[in-house]
């Protein structure tokens, strides 16, 4: 099936609607202009120019977590790439393309010493109240004494103030965290691997357009222009 084939379905007014997120870097953000920025955007932009000939035929609809899946199933939007992973209760109620990413668990600390899995031993980690990486790292180190936060920002506070060493999350965040605060690093190892997704309503309705896209998701990562993008943005 054609990708263009499927333009004339999406929207009368030839432009794509889509749910993005606008404070998470380096995966959609704003730069000091105000304007949306990052590795999620281009892939927006991308599908725009693909389906509808046009980057620019495309609006933005910055979304909190909790409204990512939410604005998709009510219609506001054509799809959202929000860093959305997949997994099993998500997909009982919307439909996900081809992974473009994959994520996972990681650590970032500014402590010269820890590099490697073993050196965590024993030690105090942050990581944010109610997070699935609570429950990997309790199975992957039982001796890791975990710290609960409910921010990111307190997270950062515990590791300037020692009492905890290195702080856990999803690699991509890190990856923004890093290049805000470049006297950080992110630990050269993961504790478990997530796939990022965009994310389509269920039904025939929306299935050509995703199916279109996982076409198209596929030749870019034949091509390499994922990786190029992810690796411009400084994904791991």
């Amino acid at each position: 099936m054609s990708p263009s084939l499927c333009a004339a379905e999406i929207a009368q007014n030839r432009k794509l609607v889509v749910a993005v997120k606008d404070n998470v870097r380096p995966l959609g953000f704003r730069d000091a202009q105000g304007r949306l920025q990052g590795f999620e955007i281009d892939i927006a932009k991308r599908l725009a120019e693909e389906l509808l000939g046009s980057s620019a035929a495309i609006e933005f609809q910055p979304v909190s977590n909790r409204d990512r899946l939410q604005v998709v199933i009510d219609g506001k939007v054509d799809f959202a790439i929000a860093r959305v992973t997949v997994n099993s209760s998500r997909a009982r109620i919307v439909a996900f393309s081809e992974p473009y990413y994959l994520d996972g668990t990681g650590f970032v600390t500014k402590n010269s010493a820890i590099r490697s899995e073993q050196e965590l031993t024993n030690q105090t980690v942050a990581v944010l109240n109610h997070a699935s990486t609570i429950a990997t790292l309790k199975y992957r180190f039982p001796q890791l004494q975990l710290v609960g936060v409910d921010s990111y920002a307190a997270g950062k506070q515990l590791l300037e103030s020692g009492t905890a060493i290195a702080f856990a999350a999803d690699a991509s965040i890190l990856t923004g965290w890093v290049q805000e605060f470049p006297e950080y690093r992110v630990l050269p190892f993961r504790v478990s691997t997530e796939s990022l997704a965009i994310v389509f309503p269920k039904g025939l309705e929306a299935d050509q357009l995703r199916r279109s896209v996982d076409q198209l998701i596929r030749r870019w990562k034949a091509e390499g222009w994922l990786q190029q993008r992810a690796n411009y943005w400084g994904l791991p």
